[in-house]
Parts: structure tokens; C-alpha cells; sequence
């Protein structure tokens, strides 16, 4: 039984959620207003939470690494964000945060075998990641790694999402596809509405100049739809990304990956139900 791409892909909407109870998790909100963070809407706590692992970077390090933000929008928050808080108290935080959580959402099962093995085939996944040119994916795994089991589990999911995160930034650039042309592609195809995409800062004026430009290249047509060299791009990005997130689930080996996605399963539905993640997001798991 050997690695394909619909297992790979099938291994990041596993771990997608696992990871993103960072950005959504009650107990992290309550964890980062502690710190001072205004929670209010959620942007002051996520850029911290997410940028806290390169150190204190400046906002040009943060929008390159993010890739998808306006520039503008991450200089709103970012170096603000380490006024508030120095980035090892925020590291601090989101772990004390994502504890709290995980403890909420699996009660007594936060000591059962089947989340020790979980944890332990993740961990041995995001240990294989390359990190060569993925700035994200090589700050979180030069931290230390936590010791409960089910942190474990997240510190894991957390490096492979950013390490696949990464090599999706790589593959948009082998596109000639600029951030906001990559969102306006990507709503084209039907990874989820415009106004989804509103939430990363781009004005009207460039979303629409990023239309134009689209168009110009014959992916998009007059009236925005996108053309069939556009799908086929698309496509081929999904792809490549595909295969720069492979690595890991090649080295832990089909049978193991295979097991993991079997043990993942009960606490990806755990996530799900409740309640704490958006219906729609900019990732389009399930729909490209």
C-alpha cells in the first residue's frame, strides 16, 4: 500500500481542525486576554499566536510568511502584538490555552492508549517534515515538544499544517500568483465566497485589479468566472502542494498513516461538533 496524493490530502483535513482549535478555542481567547490582548474580533490574538514561534518578527516577515494577509492588515497588528505581550508569554499561552481545550473536548479519554499511539505516529510524521524553505514549519519545530499526549498530538498537527502551509506558498509562487490573485483564483474555482476571502484585508480596488490582471492571463473571463486554464491551474497548484506535503506520511509509511487517520478520526469529529470552527474558511477543505 503505498502514499498517494488523496491520502496526503486526506492527512491535512484530518489534522486541519486539530491544529485550528488554537485560533478558535474558548480557553485560548480567555488565555490571550489574560496576556491583554483585545478579543473582541478575533485578529489581535491570531497573529501573535501564529507569529509567536519566529520570534518577535517585524510585519514584512509576518505578511511574507502568511502570504494571503494585505500587508496593510498584518501592520495593524504585528509589531504591535509583541507590545502587549513578549513572544514567549504568548507561546506560554497557547499552550496553557490549547491544554484547557483539549482537556474540554476529550474529557477522560485525554489519558486512553488510543491518544498516546495518536500522538506518538504524529509526532514521529512532523519529526520526517523537511524544513528547508519553510519558515513557518521550522519555527514551530525548533520548539521544545510538550509532554502530555495530547499536546503532543497538537505541537505535531501544528508543524505539518505549517509545513504543508509553506509548501502551498511555494507552489502559488511557481504560479505567478501574487496573494490576492491567489484568493480571487481560489474563489473562482468555489473554494468558498468572496466575502470569505474579505477577512485577509484586500480592498475592493485590488481585489478588482487582481481580477483584471487574471483575466489579462486568460484564466479568469470578462465577467470573473474562471476559464478552463484557470481550473487547470488551479488544479495544478493543488497538486504540487500535494506533493510538497508528502514527506512525512512517505516516511511514517502507508501502514502507519493509515492508522493514524483511523485513530484521528474520532476526535476530527469531536473538533467539528463542537461548534468552535467556522462552517466556510479560506482553506477550501472539501470543496477543491
Amino acid at each position: 500500500m503505498s502514499i498517494d496524493s488523496g491520502r496526503v490530502r486526506q492527512m491535512w483535513h484530518l489534522l486541519e481542525p486539530v491544529h485550528a482549535v488554537l485560533y478558535y478555542a474558548p480557553e485560548v481567547f480567555e488565555e490571550m486576554e489574560a496576556l491583554g490582548y483585545d478579543i473582541g474580533e478575533r485578529w489581535p490574538s491570531y497573529f501573535a499566536l501564529r507569529a509567536a514561534p519566529l520570534g518577535a518578527p517585524g510585519a514584512h516577515q509576518v505578511a511574507s510568511a502568511f502570504y494571503s494577509f494585505n500587508p496593510h492588515m498584518v501592520a495593524e497588528h504585528i509589531p504591535a502584538a509583541w507590545d502587549v505581550a513578549a513572544p514567549e508569554k504568548v507561546l506560554a499561552a497557547r499552550t496553557r490555552g490549547v491544554d484547557r481545550a483539549y482537556r474540554a473536548l476529550i474529557g477522560e479519554r485525554i489519558t486512553s492508549p488510543e491518544l498516546v499511539e495518536v500522538a506518538a505516529l504524529a509526532r514521529r510524521a512532523a519529526q520526517a517534515a523537511p524544513i528547508g524553505g519553510r519558515p513557518l514549519a521550522a519555527a514551530n519545530a525548533a520548539l521544545p515538544w510538550p509532554h502530555e499526549p495530547h499536546l503532543v498530538l497538537w505541537h505535531a498537527a501544528t508543524i505539518l499544517r505549517e509545513h504543508r502551509g509553506d509548501g502551498h506558498l511555494a507552489a502559488l509562487l511557481a504560479a505567478g500568483l501574487d496573494p490576492v490573485e491567489a484568493l480571487v483564483s481560489f474563489a473562482a474555482i468555489g473554494a468558498a465566497p468572496a466575502e470569505v476571502f474579505a477577512s485577509r484585508g484586500w480592498s475592493e480596488q485590488e481585489w478588482s485589479a487582481a481580477r483584471e490582471r487574471l483575466n489579462v492571463r486568460g484564466l479568469l473571463d470578462a465577467d470573473g468566472a474562471v476559464t478552463d486554464a484557470g481550473r487547470a491551474l488551479r488544479a495544478e497548484v493543488e497538486h504540487r502542494t500535494d506533493e510538497l506535503a508528502a514527506a512525512p506520511w512517505h516516511a511514517l509509511g502507508a501502514e502507519d498513516t493509515a492508522r493514524l487517520a483511523d485513530l484521528l478520526g474520532p476526535l476530527w469529529l469531536e473538533v467539528l461538533s463542537s461548534g468552535m470552527l467556522p462552517h466556510q474558511t479560506t482553506l477550501g477543505i472539501g470543496k477543491v
